[in-house]
């Protein structure tokens, strides 16, 4: 037999917990669903800063998209440009 007793284990420091802050930013998990729009899709991405940002991040999150939506619609409303003439010859 030996003498040699074995040591104890070394106790682990436990990790610190993460503590809940109701306050912080967090995800609200709402699924944006691409459109096939780019520039849709585009704002539906910004959308998604707001998840990291405090509530007054939100407004300018917001405030950009929907700018941006309306371009969209107003490029919409844009009449074409009328392709040149080619019959007036000279």
């Amino acid at each position: 037999m030996s003498d040699v007793m074995p040591e104890p284990p070394q106790a682990v420091e436990d990790a610190p917990a993460e503590t809940y802050d109701p306050a912080a930013p967090a995800p609200l998990g709402v699924e944006r669903v691409p459109t096939g729009h780019p520039r849709v899709d585009a704002g539906l991405e910004r959308l998604g800063d707001a998840d990291h940002l405090p509530a007054d991040g939100h407004l300018e999150v917001y405030e950009d998209v929907h700018r941006g939506l309306r371009e969209a619609l107003a490029a919409l409303d844009a009449r074409p440009q009328p392709s040149p003439s080619y019959e007036h010859r000279s």
